[in-house]
Formats: C-alpha cells, sequence, structure tokens
C-alpha cells in the first residue's frame, strides 16, 4: 500500500494501521529502533528498563503517526488543519512576521513538523522557504517537493551552494524560513553540549540571523493522546554584543540546543531520532554497534526503527526519502556527516 491507498483509508483505519506497523518494528529490534533506545537513554538518565520500553513503543508509534498523518495531509481540508493544531506562544512568531524583520523557526525532529508546516501556511497565511537535500532518484526528490510545494512551502535543494543566498534574500524581504536544526556531523557543524554530552548542531540558523536581522525563534513540537499536535515558539535567541561570527554563532546554537532539550525533554516519546547524534558514538571503536550494546548497559528498552519490511512496503519507499531529508521534513538523517544549507554552506558575503 503505498501514499494514495494510506490517504484513501478511514481516519481510524490509518492510525490503526501506523500503530500495528510501529508495533512490528519495535519488536523487530532493527539498528534505528536500537539507536532511538540509546539516545533516549541520555534523554532519560535512570530510567528503568520498564519505562524505557514503555517509551520505546510510544516512540515508534509517534514516528508511525507522522508518516500516516503526512501521506494523508494534501487531503486535509484547511479546517481540519486549523483544529488538529494548537500552539503556545503563537504570538512571538505572528509578531516577527508583522515586523517585516524576517523570522527564521529552527525545529528538532519531534512529532510532526509537515503537519506545523501547513498549519503555518493554512490558519496564518503565510508561506515559508526550507531546504532538503535532493535525493536520488530524482523522481523520489520531485514528488517530495511537490508535496511540500502543495503545502505551501517553498522547497530549495541545498545541493550546490545556492541555498543559504536564497534563504538570506527570503528573510530581508521579510519572509519566513524553517529549518530542522538538531542535527549536523559534518566539519561545519557547531559544537553543542546536549544533555549532558558533546554533539553538533547546523550554525546556520544562527549565522541566517546574524546576516539578515532576522529573528531566530525555537520551536518544539508533540503529540497529544488527542488528535491534535502541540507546539510552543520559545522566546528569540538574541545576537551576542561581542565576538566573532563564529563565536557567536556557537553561543546562538548552544541557547538553540538548550531549547530544544527542554521540549525534547518533556515529550521524549516524540522525538524521532533513529541516528547516532552524540560524538562519542563515532569516537569508540565499532560505535556502528554501540547502540545495541547500549540497550542492556543503560536498561534501555524495546526496539524503534524504520527499517522492518512491512514499513517498507507500506510506505512505499518514504524512509529511504525520509532519512536523507535532513532540513525539510522526515526523521533525522544518516550517519555520514553531510554538509548542508542550515549549516552555513555557500553564505553569501
Amino acid at each position: 500500500m503505498g501514499w494514495a491507498g494510506v490517504r484513501r483509508l478511514p481516519e481510524p483505519a490509518a492510525a490503526a494501521l501506523g500503530r500495528g506497523i510501529a508495533d512490528t518494528l519495535w519488536r523487530q529490534r532493527g539498528r534505528g529502533v536500537r539507536q532511538l533506545e540509546a539516545n533516549l537513554a541520555r534523554v532519560v538518565p535512570g530510567a528503568s528498563r520498564e519505562r524505557l520500553m514503555r517509551l520505546s513503543r510510544a516512540g515508534m508509534r509517534s514516528y508511525l503517526r507522522y508518516w500516516m498523518e503526512s501521506f494523508r495531509l494534501p487531503a486535509w481540508r484547511e479546517h481540519h488543519i486549523r483544529d488538529s493544531v494548537h500552539i503556545h506562544d503563537l504570538h512571538r512568531l505572528t509578531d516577527g512576521i508583522a515586523s517585516d524583520r524576517g523570522v527564521i523557526l529552527a525545529l528538532p525532529h519531534l512529532a510532526n513538523w509537515d503537519l506545523a508546516g501547513a498549519y503555518v501556511t493554512t490558519a496564518l497565511k503565510t508561506p515559508f522557504s526550507t531546504v532538503v537535500e535532493r535525493l536520488k532518484p530524482e523522481s523520489l526528490f520531485d514528488r517530495f517537493v511537490a508535496y511540500r510545494e502543495g503545502l505551501g512551502m517553498e522547497v530549495l535543494p541545498h545541493s550546490g551552494g545556492g541555498a543559504f543566498g536564497t534563504l538570506a534574500r527570503r528573510l530581508r524581504d521579510g519572509g519566513l524560513v524553517c529549518l530542522v536544526a538538531d542535527r549536523d556531523l559534518s566539519a561545519s557543524g557547531t559544537e553543542v553540549t546536549f544533555f549532558g554530552e558533546r554533539t553538533r548542531m547546523p550554525a546556520g540558523p544562527a549565522l541566517l540571523a546574524q546576516q539578515t536581522g532576522a529573528m531566530l525563534l525555537p520551536v518544539t513540537l508533540w503529540y497529544e493522546e488527542s488528535p491534535r499536535l502541540e507546539g510552543r515558539v520559545y522566546p528569540p535567541v538574541e545576537v551576542p554584543a561581542h565576538g566573532t561570527r563564529a563565536e557567536k554563532a556557537a553561543v546562538m546554537t548552544q541557547s538553540v540546543a538548550d531549547a530544544f532539550a527542554e521540549g525534547i525533554a518533556e515529550h521524549p516519546e516524540d522525538w524521532h531520532m533513529l541516528q547516532r547524534l552524540w560524538l562519542s558514538d563515532f569516537a569508540e571503536p565499532g560505535a556502528d554497534d554501540r547502540a545495541e550494546r547500549a540497550a542492556p548497559a543503560r536498561n534501555t528498552a524495546e526496539d524503534r526503527s524504520a527499517e522492518g519490511a512491512s514499513a517498507k512496503n507500506t510506505t512505499a519507499g518514504s524512509e529511504n526519502a525520509a532519512e536523507k531529508d535532513t532540513f525539510g521534513k522526515g526523521p533525522a538523517g544518516n550517519d555520514t556527516g553531510r554538509r548542508d544549507a542550515a549549516s552555513g554552506e555557500g553564505r553569501e558575503a
């Protein structure tokens, strides 16, 4: 069953399908599931095995809920989108939009960022720009671009180094830019402390804010037990008064990471981070197997991956696209540590 098939299902049937696939993947304990559990062990230190098992299963259900909703989202009416989302402290975003200063929203891989984007374009009547990695085959990339453009997003491929400059121009014109920005393991990523350990996150949001004067707002999302998506807009991340461009970006990126950590700690089951994130995971010999070792060592739980055959048959190749969709939407990228527009590659002078 592909996108069209899921879209035609009644909503209760689609939700049940997603839960069934999630539970199957949870039991299969693929590599992504094991890595997610190792990640959760940092988010919830000292959690019992039973609690981590509950989080793990809930996390897989959250992940498949994202996909079921995303497949069906193009068919939703505007009132359905508006009624399905509630954003706390939304005034911070609407005030920024009204100021014509330009606004950058930085989000982690929490809950359903596609639905949040659709809410912005429908309820707020505000289009925005985002960045995705160009996919192979080209037809798959074109399909994802068409899907998101149909939701009112301008989708820019980050290959070629021109996306940063385009985003800067949009912001100078008072536009809105949205970037999923909780992982950048390339050499251009900025080191931050995240749940007590070092990792890298993209400096692009901070560099764009410095260069254009745009407002930088962290945002976190989560699911309620009801069909509604909740979100919170955090206070603006200010540009420090002193320091080099890189030093200012480092301080700002740490502030973004701190906001992300707050939201993830409150709703760990909605963080769709199925890949290695912390630098220590790469520094150790045999890091690929660390997630499997970490589960019993940290009393972590049972599984959470999108690698099972049943999900691949249902999502019709969506996972491969999502793993590469670093700054458009989709679960966290792969382990290659690629560079991207949000990290500041190809930035304008």
